[in-house]
C-alpha cells in the first residue's frame, strides 16, 4: 500500500486550508488528552457502540459499571476525533493533510467542514447498521477521511502524487492509481472474513458519502475529474 507524501495540486480559490489545519489540530489535541487524562473506559464513552446507538429499550446506563456516556446520537460526531494509538492518528492525519486542502479549496471552508462531518457521520452509521448488535466501540477519523479521499478522486484523478510504495520506495503516480488502489482495498476487505480491529464498513460509508456530496457541495464552476487539465507528464 502507498503512503502519501505530497500532491502537485496548487490551491485556486482559498489562500490557506484553515479548516483542514483546524481538524488536524483538534484530532492531535484530543489524542494528547486521551493519553494524558483518559482511560479506555472514558474514551469508550465518546465512541459509537452500535448496540447502544440503535437500542432505544436500554435501561439507564450505570456510570459505575461502564463509565459516563456521551449522548448516543452525538457519538456520531465525537467518535471521529478519538484514535486508538499514534499510528492510527498519524495515518488519518497524513491523508487529511495531503488531500484535504484541495477538497476544501473546491468546496469552500464552511461547506468543507459540513462535508467532513457528514462523511464521518455516514461512515459511523453504516458501520453500526451492518452490525447493530455489536458492543465494540468505534473511534477514529477514518470514515471522514475516506470521504475526503473519494472527493479528491472525483475532483482530481489526473493529478500526480508523490507516495512511498511499500513504505520505502518513492514514486510519482496519478491520484487515480494511488487512491483507486486504496479504495479497492477497502472494498476487498469488507468481502473477506473480518480480521482485526479495523472498521472497514465505516471507510466504505465515508467513501460513498464523499463521492456523492462533493458533486453537490463544490463551488460553482469547479470541474469534476480534472476536466480541462492537460495530460500529466
Amino acid at each position: 500500500m502507498f503512503v502519501p507524501l505530497h500532491d502537485e495540486n496548487s490551491l485556486k480559490n482559498i489562500r490557506y486550508p484553515w479548516v483542514t489545519i483546524l481538524l488536524i489540530a483538534i484530532n492531535v489535541c484530543v489524542y494528547f488528552l486521551e493519553t494524558a487524562r483518559l482511560d479506555e473506559l472514558a474514551i469508550a464513552g465518546f465512541a459509537i457502540i452500535p448496540k447502544e446507538l440503535f437500542d432505544t429499550s436500554l435501561l439507564p446506563i450505570s456510570v459505575e459499571t461502564v463509565g459516563p456516556r456521551f449522548p448516543e446520537r452525538l457519538t456520531l460526531l465525537s467518535y471521529m476525533f478519538f484514535h486508538g494509538d499514534v499510528l492510527h492518528l498519524a495515518g488519518n492525519m497524513l491523508f487529511l493533510w495531503v488531500f484535504g486542502d484541495n477538497v476544501e479549496d473546491a468546496l469552500g471552508h464552511l461547506k468543507y467542514l459540513v462535508f467532513y462531518l457528514a462523511c464521518g457521520v455516514f461512515g459511523g452509521l453504516l458501520h453500526a447498521w451492518i452490525d447493530p448488535t455489536s458492543e465494540v466501540p468505534l473511534i477514529g477519523a477514518s470514515g471522514a477521511v475516506a470521504g475526503v479521499i473519494a472527493a479528491y478522486l472525483v475532483l482530481h484523478p489526473r493529478v500526480r502524487v508523490w507516495v512511498l510504495a511499500l513504505k520505502v520506495i518513492p514514486l510519482r503516480i496519478s491520484a487515480a492509481f494511488a487512491l483507486g488502489l486504496w479504495i479497492l482495498m477497502q472494498v476487498a476487505m469488507v468481502l473477506l472474513p473480518q480480521v482485526g480491529p479495523v472498521a472497514w464498513w465505516a471507510h466504505i460509508g465515508g467513501l460513498m458519502a464523499g463521492a456523492v456530496l462533493v458533486v453537490f457541495l463544490r463551488r460553482r464552476g469547479v470541474p469534476l475529474f480534472d476536466r480541462g487539465l492537460r495530460s500529466p507528464v
